[in-house]
């Protein structure tokens, strides 16, 4: 980050649009090191200065993700420098412009959700830098941290869908972990993309998922799974997706259709069986991806249909807990724990104590 000085002299190229705080420091929740979520602290950073395609970005909210957390440990290995401020998604409102980033004024309602990783720094602060090209607009209806809440699980579920998965209008998508963050996600925007999605999740889920818009339910727990999944695509499914991160494939490949394709997005350290012939005699596909390797363009095209059902509130975290940035570490020990479960976290910069509520 840059010295407190250098900020003061190089924002002049923002004529009317710098602010006092600009020349001070921030709060945010960093590490200067890799390791566990101990490590993680709160205190004074210099304010990232935008460079002339960034926009500076006063944070209203940035979720808590898995993800944030293999960055933070060095499970999943990516450039960062230290100090390194966590987290990957925020939302928030535009405080300055770089002079070639277009499309941003100051007092835009902003989100971004790929942060925190490939040598940018993250969104756990009062202030972070966003390049433009992944910085997008929130529409003014949608609550800044909701939106936090879902737009890396609604990212992950339209590239699973769409880029990946390639799924059409017409098409049966089979959703296992549909209760999930992810899992809903993907419900919600196979659905809205007009296929016929089969929900797999816990018995007491089928009313949430069916809200979501599953056609059909199949409980997870289900002795006679697979044939019941079977009797609702006697055909086969389109494109199978394991949220869960279960990833049998001896079941999976069974259950596709012609040509049907299995999208890898959970799960690394599963181990499955492949029954080759099965999958490559009767054309049938796998494929897996992150986010994280997401191109800036295939994150852009994903923004459009996510604010669109932000703004028609089809997208909505099921279960949304806030809480301070000084919550940070203890965040990241409940999300290894797996005490979040269907439930999201969100920091907020200026909150001043920990609350929680339930949406439905």
């Amino acid at each position: 980050m840059p010295d407190l000085t250098n900020i003061t002299r190089n924002t002049g190229r923002h004529p009317g649009v710098v602010r006092e705080y600009v020349a001070m420091a921030m709060r945010a929740a960093y590490i200067e090191r890799l390791g566990p979520a101990e490590d993680i602290r709160l205190g004074k950073l210099a304010v990232p200065e935008p460079g002339p395609t960034d926009v500076l970005v006063d944070v209203e909210a940035s979720a808590v993700n898995p993800v944030d957390t293999f960055v933070r440990s060095g499970r999943w290995r990516t450039p960062i420098d230290f100090p390194f401020v966590i987290g990957r998604d925020l939302a928030g409102t535009v405080a300055a412009v770089g002079s070639a980033a277009l499309g941003f004024r100051p007092g835009d309602r902003v989100w971004s959700n790929s942060l925190g990783h490939g040598g940018r720094q993250g969104s756990a602060a009062e202030q972070a830098v966003v390049p433009a090209d992944r910085l997008y607009h929130l529409p003014d209806s949608v609550d800044f941290p909701e939106a936090a809440a879902v737009v890396h699980p609604a990212g992950t579920a339209y590239l699973a869908l769409f880029t990946h998965g390639r799924l059409r209008t017409g098409e049966v998508a089979l959703v296992i972990g549909a209760a999930g963050n992810v899992g809903s996600a993907l419900v919600v925007l196979a659905r809205e993309a007009g296929a016929h999605v089969i929900a797999v999740a816990s018995g007491r889920d089928e009313e949430y998922c069916r809200s979501l818009g599953a056609a059909d339910f199949v409980d997870r727990r289900d002795p006679d799974l697979v044939r019941r999944i079977r009797e609702r695509s006697p055909d086969g499914v389109d494109v199978h997706l394991d949220a869960a991160g279960h990833n049998d494939f001896e079941q999976a490949v069974g259950l596709l259709a012609h040509r049907g394709r299995i999208v890898l997005l959970a799960g690394a350290d599963s181990r499955p069986v492949l029954p080759a012939g099965e999958l490559y005699m009767n054309d049938r596909s796998i494929v897996g991806f992150v986010i994280s390797r997401a191109t800036t363009a295939e994150l852009a095209e994903a923004s459009v249909t996510i604010n669109r059902l932000l703004a028609n509130g089809r997208l909505r975290p099921r279960a949304l807990e806030t809480a301070p940035l000084d919550a940070a570490a203890k965040a990241h020990i409940r999300m290894e724990r797996g005490e979040l479960s269907a439930r999201r976290l969100v920091l907020v910069p200026n909150a001043a104590g920990t609350q929680g509520h339930l949406i439905s």
